[in-house]
């Protein structure tokens, strides 16, 4: 198999599970709300739950915002850190950015979603080793994966790491407003990838660039996130447990 089609296999692996955690997200927050509603039967309740558990990931979410938009050299405005409901939908904090074109909006829009993913690999693979719970479940053995899983949480401060890992990666997925600037970045790449096939430029580079780069951090990334989907199976299950209980 060439580096190039396992760089291929890396990124399939990589985009499905980000979308398995984009999924889970929704579920765990929606089935947080309820358990706080069930509980205290508060309509205030759910909104101010759902905050305080997914704390730590919020003020992650918006300094990554803030923290891009001055590197760009953007003016930023008002930080919120707190919750709000709009309509249908909790927002969990904001920041008010200033508007310079679709590719720096594109880039404050995405980084909570690239600093989330960094901080989410660095915590799964150097606290939790995560690369051994991804390998069991790559290789379909369940029982395996799921004490390794398991002995990981057991480790010296297992607990807090593991609420840190859950806040943050349920916290880092951009919102709508966030994504609404990157369709246009993401064609516009996609287009010039093309063209630059198309038209024969050299792909050494890229694929020195994918040995070296790209397909360490696809390995990292789908490990961490793995078992951050097995974290959020299980927290899903306990929460589903007590709304059956609750009722």
């Amino acid at each position: 198999m060439t580096e190039l089609s396992v760089t291929v296999w890396l990124l399939m692996g990589f985009v499905l599970s980000l979308l398995g955690l984009a999924w889970l997200s929704r579920q765990i927050s929606q089935s947080i709300q309820l358990a706080a509603y069930l509980l205290t039967r508060s309509k205030d309740a759910p909104t101010l739950a759902i905050f305080l558990i997914f704390l730590p990931g919020v003020i992650v979410h918006e300094a990554a915002h803030w923290g891009m938009a001055r590197l760009l050299g953007l003016r930023t405005g008002k930080f919120r850190v707190w919750p709000k409901r709009q309509g249908r939908h909790i927002g969990l904090g904001s920041i008010s950015v200033e508007s310079r074109g679709a590719l720096p909006d594109s880039l404050v829009g995405l980084a909570p979603l690239v600093v989330g993913s960094a901080l989410v690999a660095l915590i799964g693979n150097h606290i939790f080793s995560a690369y051994a719970v991804a390998g069991t479940l790559a290789q379909g053995r369940l029982v395996e994966s799921f004490q390794a899983f398991w002995r990981a949480l057991g480790k010296p401060d297992g607990a807090l790491w593991a609420y840190l890992l859950f806040a943050i990666a349920n916290a880092m997925m951009p919102s709508a407003s966030d994504r609404e600037p990157v369709g246009p970045v993401l064609l516009y790449a996609g287009v010039a990838a093309v063209l630059y096939i198309l038209l024969g430029m050299p792909l050494n580079p890229l694929t020195a660039l994918m040995q070296w780069v790209v397909t360490p951090a696809l390995q990292n990334l789908s490990s961490a996130f793995l078992f951050t989907i097995v974290l959020d199976v299980a927290a899903l299950a306990v929460l589903s447990l007590f709304r059956l209980i609750a009722r």
